[in-house]
């Protein structure tokens, strides 16, 4: 797998510079974000929870793919400034389930019910009641 990058752009008002790659991988599948993450940390001799691959596409037909990737000055910024799946897609982050809610608490009970309720009174069975 090798690393070329195509443009560099600093971005200071966003805390980043804004790189656009391509990787070639002649042997191999597309490899994974968090390899070309690796790889491209060190081509710009950055730590590697400071590089956020924003998107990174096979192109069809070739062992080629291109991409685009952010490198910010600290990784406070990184998790302040980038979107929420993107984290996740690099493992900066972990996903949220949506059924994940906290656990609702237990219902507070009037201001005025100061004494406790009283048991309500059973109901006797229908057969007992005929004798």
């Amino acid at each position: 797998m090798e690393i070329e990058i195509l443009e560099e752009r600093p971005n200071p008002l966003m805390k980043r510079h804004e790189y656009r790659f391509a990787v070639t991988h002649a042997s191999a599948a597309t490899p994974p974000r968090d390899e070309v993450r690796t790889e491209l940390a060190k081509l710009v001799k950055a730590p590697k929870d400071r590089v956020v691959i924003e998107r990174m596409n096979a192109r069809f037909g070739t062992a080629v793919s291109r991409g685009d990737a952010n490198v910010y000055d600290s990784p406070e910024s990184a998790k302040k400034i980038s979107r929420e799946h993107i984290l996740v897609r690099n493992r900066l982050k972990e996903k949220v389930a949506k059924g994940a809610a906290p656990a609702p608490e237990a219902p507070a009970e009037p201001a005025g019910a100061g004494s406790p309720k009283a048991p309500a009174p059973k109901a006797e069975p229908a057969a007992e009641a005929k004798e």
